[in-house]
């Protein structure tokens, strides 16, 4: 019988338990994507030569280049 007159009591402090634990997990969930994006955005700002221009030594030395 004790079961039940617990259950009252401490169902709300179970409740706020439970909604942090999700809004933790939502957290971890959204830092782990954002991380993910960012690598890809890194990824992308390394750019390729031109294989149809020649590389020519005011391209090499140039230190306002893009």
């Amino acid at each position: 019988m004790g079961i039940h007159y617990d259950y009252k009591s401490t169902k709300s402090a179970k409740l706020m338990e439970k909604q942090a634990k999700r809004e933790k997990k939502l957290a971890e969930k959204k830092a782990k994507r954002l991380a993910k994006v960012g690598q890809k955005k890194e990824e992308d700002k390394s750019k390729v030569l031109d294989a149809s221009k020649p590389i020519t030594l005011d391209f090499l030395t140039n230190p306002n280049k893009e």
